[in-house]
Protein backbone atom coordinates (compact mmCIF):
# COMPACT_ATOMS: atom_id res chain seq x y z
CA UNK A 1 0.00 0.00 0.00
CA UNK A 2 1.22 3.93 -0.88
CA UNK A 3 -0.30 6.89 1.19
CA UNK A 4 -0.60 9.80 -1.34
CA UNK A 5 -1.68 13.29 -0.12
CA UNK A 6 -3.63 15.22 -2.08
CA UNK A 7 -4.41 19.10 -1.64
CA UNK A 8 -6.92 21.34 -3.10
CA UNK A 9 -8.36 24.72 -3.57
CA UNK A 10 -12.18 25.52 -2.81
CA UNK A 11 -13.27 27.20 -5.98
CA UNK A 12 -17.46 27.35 -5.27
CA UNK A 13 -17.46 27.71 -1.75
CA UNK A 14 -21.68 28.31 -1.79
CA UNK A 15 -21.59 25.08 -3.77
CA UNK A 16 -19.07 22.90 -1.96
CA UNK A 17 -21.35 23.63 1.65
CA UNK A 18 -24.29 22.21 -0.25
CA UNK A 19 -22.69 18.79 -1.50
CA UNK A 20 -20.92 18.68 1.68
CA UNK A 21 -22.83 16.32 3.30
CA UNK A 22 -22.28 13.39 0.92
CA UNK A 23 -18.76 14.70 0.39
CA UNK A 24 -18.61 14.09 3.92
CA UNK A 25 -20.62 10.58 3.70
CA UNK A 26 -17.84 9.00 1.14
CA UNK A 27 -14.93 9.63 3.15
CA UNK A 28 -16.84 8.10 6.40
CA UNK A 29 -16.98 5.13 3.60
CA UNK A 30 -13.39 5.64 2.59
CA UNK A 31 -12.01 5.54 5.68
CA UNK A 32 -14.05 2.95 7.22
CA UNK A 33 -12.57 0.45 3.95
CA UNK A 34 -9.08 1.47 5.14
CA UNK A 35 -8.50 3.71 2.20
CA UNK A 36 -8.89 7.26 4.03
CA UNK A 37 -6.13 7.88 6.19
CA UNK A 38 -6.87 11.89 7.30
CA UNK A 39 -8.78 14.35 5.66
CA UNK A 40 -9.75 17.82 6.56
CA UNK A 41 -10.07 21.86 5.58
CA UNK A 42 -7.32 24.37 5.89
CA UNK A 43 -8.29 26.87 9.03
CA UNK A 44 -9.00 29.45 6.97
CA UNK A 45 -11.74 27.28 4.48
CA UNK A 46 -9.13 27.99 1.41
CA UNK A 47 -8.90 24.52 0.63
CA UNK A 48 -8.28 20.90 2.32
CA UNK A 49 -5.76 17.80 2.20
CA UNK A 50 -6.76 14.26 2.55
CA UNK A 51 -3.85 11.09 2.86
CA UNK A 52 -5.15 8.21 1.57
CA UNK A 53 -4.18 4.78 1.66
CA UNK A 54 -4.01 2.71 -1.45
CA UNK A 55 -2.33 0.57 -3.61
CA UNK A 56 -1.46 3.24 -6.03
CA UNK A 57 -2.05 6.53 -7.94
CA UNK A 58 -4.46 4.42 -10.49
CA UNK A 59 -6.86 3.62 -7.68
CA UNK A 60 -6.66 7.13 -5.48
CA UNK A 61 -7.30 8.68 -9.02
CA UNK A 62 -10.92 6.60 -9.33
CA UNK A 63 -11.28 7.46 -5.63
CA UNK A 64 -11.08 10.74 -6.35
CA UNK A 65 -13.37 10.76 -9.27
CA UNK A 66 -16.17 9.50 -7.96
CA UNK A 67 -15.64 11.75 -4.73
CA UNK A 68 -18.69 13.79 -4.39
CA UNK A 69 -16.82 17.43 -4.12
CA UNK A 70 -15.34 16.11 -7.69
CA UNK A 71 -19.00 15.70 -9.04
CA UNK A 72 -19.63 19.04 -7.73
CA UNK A 73 -16.64 20.63 -9.80
CA UNK A 74 -16.30 22.70 -6.34
CA UNK A 75 -11.98 22.93 -6.09
CA UNK A 76 -8.92 22.48 -8.31
CA UNK A 77 -6.43 20.23 -7.12
CA UNK A 78 -3.32 21.88 -6.09
CA UNK A 79 -0.83 18.69 -5.77
CA UNK A 80 -1.73 15.28 -6.06
CA UNK A 81 1.48 13.18 -4.70
CA UNK A 82 2.92 9.57 -2.93
CA UNK A 83 3.82 10.68 0.98
CA UNK A 84 6.29 8.32 2.83
CA UNK A 85 4.67 8.80 6.27
CA UNK A 86 8.14 8.79 9.00
CA UNK A 87 6.53 9.90 12.35
CA UNK A 88 5.03 8.57 14.57
CA UNK A 89 7.09 5.15 13.31
CA UNK A 90 5.13 2.42 11.82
Amino acid sequence: MALFALTLKFTDPERRLEVMPTHREYLAELYAAGKLHAAGPFADASGALLIYDVADEAEVRGIIAKDPYTEADVYEIVMLQEWEKRFPPA
